[in-house]
């Protein structure tokens, strides 16, 4: 089957394939956003034995199931008989790839690597024998192993310090589909929306595959958005507790940062963090934060001119920003994203979730704005003020190495936005506020990214140095 988008991991796994000494990759990712359906298509043809770890399995399941999938991989009429430890198992596995008689690169592929791993099992000391003793003595082998339970697959394999340590050779980590992809992606599904119908199902939703492939064809954005997310047992009012439980051995912490986070979509400083949602300030929160990064779920950024310990944490996954803004907040019902996207919340939240679309998807407005050939840095920048100065907050800026900083607005609506004076005259301000904290001597260049464009006047005219569209957003990656 058509692999949509991916492009990056593609490349990873062409390289793999064409190494000279056998590689263990790891491939990482969020719950849902197809790491299993990736590798089983891309790898079709080279996979010789892929085995499922079962999700709260015991140990004399996972042993009976291996061989019997190692059986199914063998061709043999009847199944192997139960091996009687991981060591054993693995044995076994050897002795199959032993057999092949094909000097090509064979894959190895181990999905829910974290569900093997039962208490006293010995599993993980026993792939370590497996992949140190055998594998990676010989030549013509790929390993692939990945699992939706972050802290676990960063804990026990990336950060092992025991016989597994440096041992990955490659990491595969999937983002979310961008704008473009996920454009294919309904495409392949003969579902025709247009472009700001996308943007709003991404930014409720985002560029997870399993949610966009709960749309159905002949559906309005409003009317898939209340059947997934707001009907009774909708499949995304389900997901959340499921996703958080999935993914993490103890979640109540990770879930009190989301939380403390979902209150405050512009984001947080640590110290400030910490105090919302009185965690303690040691290896523990940093481990926390980590897998919550590693996950895809929140972002930290330092603000233009600041430091390190001035670092900002935010959430980045759409459908969990969307969720705690309405759906945890709202009972079951029918057209009720209908009427919630009448109000003036709806209007609040759909511009902070534009803000959130462009910035994840900055690479495109710098070729929109022909920058993406100049090295750039991009950035945010904030300042409470003082007497002498107002503060301002600015989510986007791009910090140029020919003399120039293009600092952002945006605006989400319906029609080409109008610039009004009032509203001249904030950005103005708040062109002075940047200046007058940061003391730049750059140029800066007010730079509005919108939907349809900007209404023509004299505010656009004489005050607005460029202008992108919300075409520029989805960019096909590597495309000049």
């Amino acid at each position: 089957m058509e692999v949509i988008g991916r492009d990056g991991a593609k490349e990873q796994i062409t390289k793999l394939l064409k190494s000279q000494k056998s590689e263990l990759a790891v491939v990482l990712g969020r719950r849902r956003i197809g790491k299993t359906y990736l590798i089983r298509n891309i790898l079709k043809q080279e996979t010789i034995f892929h085995y499922t770890g079962l999700y709260q399995g015991t140990l004399d399941e996972h042993l009976e199931r291996f061989a019997h999938t190692l059986s199914q991989s063998m061709n043999l009429p009847s199944a192997l008989s139960q091996p009687k430890s991981w060591f054993h198992a693995f044995d076994m596995l050897r002795e199959y790839i032993d057999s092949q008689k094909s000097k090509k690169k064979k894959v190895i592929f181990l999905d829910e690597f974290p569900w093997m791993a039962t208490n006293r099992s010995r599993f993980l000391t026993a792939f370590t024998d497996f992949w140190n003793g055998f594998a990676a003595n010989r030549s013509d082998l790929v390993v692939i192993i990945c699992g939706s339970a972050a802290s676990w697959m960063i804990n026990k394999v990336l950060k092992n310090k025991g016989g597994l340590h440096n041992r990955v050779t490659e990491r595969i980590f999937l983002e979310p589909f961008t704008l473009y992809e996920t454009k294919l992606f309904l495409r392949k599904k003969n579902i025709s929306l247009s472009d700001i119908d996308i943007i709003k199902l991404y930014m409720a939703v985002g560029g997870v595959p399993f949610y966009l492939d709960q749309v159905h064809k002949g559906e309005s954005i409003v009317q898939a958005i209340d059947r997934i997310c707001f009907a009774k047992n909708a499949v995304l009012r389900l997901e959340y507790n499921e996703l958080m439980a999935s993914l993490f051995d103890s979640s109540e912490k990770h879930q009190s940062i989301i939380d403390v986070l979902g209150e405050h979509p512009r984001g947080l400083q640590r110290k400030d963090l910490l105090d919302k949602t009185s965690l303690n300030s040691g290896g523990g929160t940093t481990s926390i934060l980590h897998e919550l990064e590693t996950s895809g779920f929140i972002i930290s950024e330092i603000p233009y001119g600041k430091k390190n310990k001035d670092k900002v944490f935010r959430l980045r996954d759409n459908y969990i920003t969307f969720y705690h803004k309405y759906i945890k907040s709202t009972k079951p019902g029918t057209a009720l994203w209908h009427k919630i996207s009448t109000t003036p919340s709806y209007r609040s939240w759909s511009g902070l979730a534009f803000e959130n679309v462009c910035i994840y998807h900055a690479e495109g407005i710098k070729r929109a704005l022909k920058i993406d050939g100049i090295l750039t840095t991009t950035e945010a920048w904030n300042s409470k003020g003082n007497d002498d100065m107002k503060g301002a907050q600015i989510d986007l800026l791009f910090d140029r190495a020919d003399g120039i900083i293009n600092i952002c607005e945006i605006k989400f609506s319906e029609e080409p936005y109008i610039i009004t004076s009032d509203y001249a005259d904030k950005l103005r301000m708040k062109m002075a506020s940047f200046r007058y904290f940061t003391k730049t001597k750059k140029v800066i260049f007010p730079t509005m990214i919108t939907t349809y464009g900007l209404v023509e006047n004299k505010h656009s005219n004489s005050f607005i140095q460029q202008d992108v569209t919300m075409k520029s957003l989805f960019y096909k990656p590597n495309d000049t």
